[in-house]
């Protein structure tokens, strides 16, 4: 992938949540292989008390909504590009979910980072458990996860985003 593109930045502009004219706004078009042109643009407070961010990821040709799955058997599809709209729902079955909403952000990655976006879910869960068969779900969950980054383990991965702005690239890759 060509990682040399524009990135345009309007700075001073106001924030939605502090009111301060302390946002940065960024945007930039690149070509990701094998899903199209898109647009990456963030929103970020540069007011320390508020720190709002906000970043998407839209695909400049409309695409139709998505839905599939990648099963995760080896390290090599740890680094199977992601593309993640706002608007997209993450699902690993029996372990956590990314969800779209008001906080939801989108990004583009790999397998592996999304797998560290939801340790890092389950983590916070396993510390912050009220009672020790929470804290023992959540540990083995951190434990199966560690495994995958190790490619010991194998796991499923589903997308689904009614945008059309999101999808995991490879062959692997099932459509449903």
């Amino acid at each position: 992938m060509n990682d040399d593109f524009n990135i345009d930045v309007l700075e001073g502009e106001q924030c939605p949540f502090c009111k301060k004219n302390t946002l940065t706004l960024r945007e930039a078009e690149r070509e990701i292989p094998f899903f199209g042109r898109v647009v990456v643009f963030s929103m970020d407070c540069e007011n320390e008390e508020c720190g709002y961010h906000k970043a998407d990821v839209e695909a400049l040709d409309n695409k139709p909504a998505v839905k599939c799955s990648l099963v995760v058997s080896s390290k090599d599809d740890l680094k199977v590009r992601v593309i993640k709209s706002s608007f997209a729902t993450i699902v690993i079955p029996r372990i956590g979910s990314i969800e779209p909403g008001e906080a939801s952000n989108g990004y583009v990655t790999n397998v592996e980072g999304i797998i560290n976006r939801i340790k890092r879910q389950v983590e916070f869960l396993r510390d912050n458990a009220e009672d020790d068969s929470e804290r023992k779900k959540a540990k083995n969950m951190v434990k199966k996860l560690t495994k995958v980054l190790m490619g010991q383990e194998e796991i499923t991965i589903n997308l689904n985003d009614p945008s059309g702005n999101s999808a995991i690239i490879s062959d692997k890759t099932v459509k449903k």
